[in-house]
């Protein structure tokens, strides 16, 4: 039987010093019945240039700057696959990610999203000075964020597609909404991502955004209570 296709969905905007890395990790995987989708999000330096190099491997869209939430959304629309995975433009994957992750599926089928462990890294470009000021977690992490996941199709659809109104914190808050739709959820062992640390990180450059992720969890937990009251109305 043919295995099935997996959509790798990319947003891109700025990237250029590190995005031909990402688009050489999903082609050097060892999973190969894959699509690559990747949707530039407004960008002004040569990213385009590099995503047109691996035509025809590459499904190149652009947008007008919306974030990476819309490109993401936008990725998804135009993905063919039974099953979705994402990777951010400045990050690496393992060559046996995908590998790793649909034979998790074939040995337990009822499971919906698989994830992986990721590492961070800091790019090589960085001087002793930068690195001292940004931490950079030397331990193997659970990667429970959309980043490291591959999940079925029908299961994204289940929970919905990528929340546009925040700036950062958006993977927190798909993973929040998965949770609470009881979302079959495995975590492996491996290491499947590898997370890089560089000057333009969205947790540095977005800082005055942070309140963000307070708002998320607060939005979270208001939805928790509204089904647990829901539940007991019905109980009763």
């Amino acid at each position: 039987m043919e295995k099935p296709l997996v959509s790798v969905i990319i947003p891109l905007y700025n990237c250029e010093n590190y995005f031909a890395e990402a688009i050489e990790s999903v082609l050097a995987q060892t999973y190969t019945r894959t699509e690559i989708i990747v949707i530039d999000d407004g960008s002004i330096d040569t990213s385009a240039e590099i995503a047109h190099k691996y035509s025809p491997s590459v499904n190149y869209h652009y947008q007008s700057n919306a974030g990476t939430g819309t490109a993401r959304n936008h990725g998804v629309e135009l993905a063919r696959g039974s099953f979705f995975s994402f990777l951010d433009a400045d990050d690496i994957w393992l060559p046996d990610k995908l590998d790793l992750q649909m034979s998790a599926f074939s040995d337990k089928p009822d499971t919906e999203a698989v994830f992986g462990h990721v590492k961070h890294f800091y790019s090589p470009e960085l001087d002793e000075v930068t690195k001292n000021r940004i931490h950079c977690p030397n331990e193997l992490m659970p990667g429970y964020l959309p980043y490291t996941m591959v999940i079925k199709r029908a299961a994204f659809f289940r929970v919905g597609l990528f929340e546009t109104n925040w700036r950062v914190g958006q993977d927190v808050a798909w993973i929040m909404r998965a949770k609470e739709q009881n979302l079959q959820m495995l975590m492996l062992p491996d290491l499947v991502y590898m997370r890089r640390i560089h000057k333009n990180n969205k947790g540095i450059t977005h800082r005055r955004f942070i309140n963000d992720r307070v708002r998320i969890l607060k939005a979270s937990l208001e939805r928790r209570r509204k089904i647990s009251g829901e539940k007991s109305h019905l109980l009763n």
